[in-house]
């Protein structure tokens, strides 16, 4: 493939994220984020939208969720959003399987048109890590997603890999199990939300902290924080 025909793909790519990410903003009422009736009733809207024929609906959301990460779109909004439309269980297993495609896709098209680029950018940063990660891809990879990618936008995290030339199965099945808990927990909290917006009349941030749908999984979030520290002094901070 010419180089031409390279860099046309590579501003193709660019100018279809920007009109996608243009399309999705847009529908949002702005002038009314300030209005817990509004959220009211997007809930109602949607809880009756997705029952209607909620396996048509987690087709569209699986596409939609593959084309946004692969479009360096951020995880959390998805995942609370399938939180919030299917629930924590089936929330977790629609969006880590989507998600991770969606990754694994944008890995290969950052590695296929902007290796050079990547490199360029991060080959300092992360020169020390580089030699670890070569060691076992998989192994440090899956402890790298867990610990949430040292700290870097998860858009940026998925093409990482392409400084050491990772292999796409490891790539898929370490990025699938690594965020499985981060995962759950913040579905979960798109299913409490869900749950608070439906029953309360009014917002309010201490009754929605204090819901038990939503301060059980923040527990567990700052606990799987903790965790993500003490694992990633263990087998990153002491690699200098």
């Amino acid at each position: 493939m010419s180089k031409n025909l390279k860099i046309f793909l590579g501003v193709s790519y660019l100018l279809i994220l920007f009109l996608f990410l243009y399309f999705i903003f847009t529908s949002i009422q702005i002038d009314r984020l300030n209005d817990f009736s509004y959220y009211k009733e997007l809930q109602k809207d949607l809880s009756i939208y997705i029952s209607a024929n909620i396996i048509i609906n987690l087709i569209y959301f699986f596409i939609f969720s593959i084309f946004w990460i692969a479009l360096l779109g951020f995880g959390s909004p998805i995942l609370i959003i399938s939180g919030i439309l299917f629930g924590q269980w089936l929330g977790t297993f629609i969006s880590i399987t989507s998600i991770s495609i969606g990754a694994l896709i944008l890995y290969s098209i950052g590695n296929f048109f902007f290796r050079d680029l990547v490199k360029k950018i991060f080959d300092k940063k992360f020169k020390k890590f580089i030699s670890l990660f070569q060691e076992n891809e998989f192994y440090y990879f899956l402890i790298f997603r867990f610990i949430g990618g040292l700290g870097i936008p998860f858009g940026l995290q998925n093409l990482i890999p392409i400084l050491f030339g990772m292999k796409k199965i490891n790539y898929f099945l370490a990025t699938f199990f690594g965020l499985i808990p981060n995962f759950f927990i913040i579905n979960t909290i798109g299913a409490g939300l869900n749950t608070y917006i439906e029953q309360a009349e009014s917002f309010s941030m201490i009754e929605l902290i204090l819901t038990k749908e939503i301060y059980l999984p923040i527990f567990m979030f700052i606990g799987l924080i903790i965790l993500s520290l003490i694992i990633k002094k263990k087998f990153f901070n002491d690699k200098n």
